[in-house]
């Protein structure tokens, strides 16, 4: 199995490394069952994430053709005061320092991404995941619509007005789709990707090495629905 890890200019490296390194470990843990890569629309390059401008290579371009799972990060940048609009050329050129992350997370609309996205989505040997804002990319693709999906609580609203279900969970199962909620999730939502894959024993061996647990339970639309509260 093959893991690609997306990359676009202003990405949050968090939501990027965390699961590079959980896949990476769960790859080792199970003797090479699963390898993953860095990877963006455009192909092989440097990318420049919003934090700084900290940079990190893209080995490939995205394949939506290959069969394994796709990771989806969100942007890095300023939240804004309410009511503070971006400038009109916000969006035009390269990363700026202290860009607005729905106009780092619009931006990607300006790429090939979208329609790599769209047809990894339709691709049934493929599992498309996200984390943080990253549903909101796909969201703004229309990608997304009529599904369950989570994102950070304060983009759970932005990812309603695309018709999407949002869900208020740290991780959403929706098939073949799957989605974590803020910047830290992705340590979950990888974990959780390699007990679908790989195996329970493999996800806990990784737990233990890095000293993390998971956290939450994994929303799913199955089960009784809750009534009273």
């Amino acid at each position: 199995m093959h893991a690609q890890i997306v990359l676009f200019d202003g990405f949050d490296p968090l939501d990027v490394v965390a699961p590079y390194e959980v896949l990476y470990a769960g790859g080792t843990a199970s003797a090479g069952a699963l390898s993953v890569e860095l990877v963006s629309a455009e192909g092989a390059r440097e990318v420049v994430s919003g934090t700084g401008g900290l940079t990190l290579r893209a080995t490939a371009a995205l394949d939506p053709s290959r069969a394994g799972l796709i990771v989806v990060p969100g942007a890095s940048g300023r939240i804004g005061e309410p009511g503070e609009v971006p400038d009109q050329d916000a969006g035009d050129g390269e990363w700026r320092q202290d860009e607005f992350i729905p106009v780092l997370l619009g931006r990607t609309l300006n790429t090939e991404l979208p329609a790599l996205l769209k047809a990894a989505m339709a691709n049934p040997d493929v599992t498309v995941s996200t984390v943080c804002g990253g549903s909101l990319v796909l969201a703004m693709a229309g990608l997304l619509e009529g599904r369950h999906a989570t994102t950070h609580h304060m983009g759970l609203d932005m990812l309603d007005a695309t018709g999407v279900h949002a869900v208020r969970a740290r991780i959403v199962d929706d098939g073949d789709f799957i989605s974590g909620a803020s910047i830290t999730s992705g340590l979950d939502l990888a974990l959780y990707l390699l007990e679908r894959e790989l195996g329970p024993r493999i996800s806990h061996a990784v737990e233990e090495l890095f000293a993390h647990e998971r956290r939450g339970t994994v929303w799913r639309e199955q089960g009784r629905v809750p009534v009273g509260f």
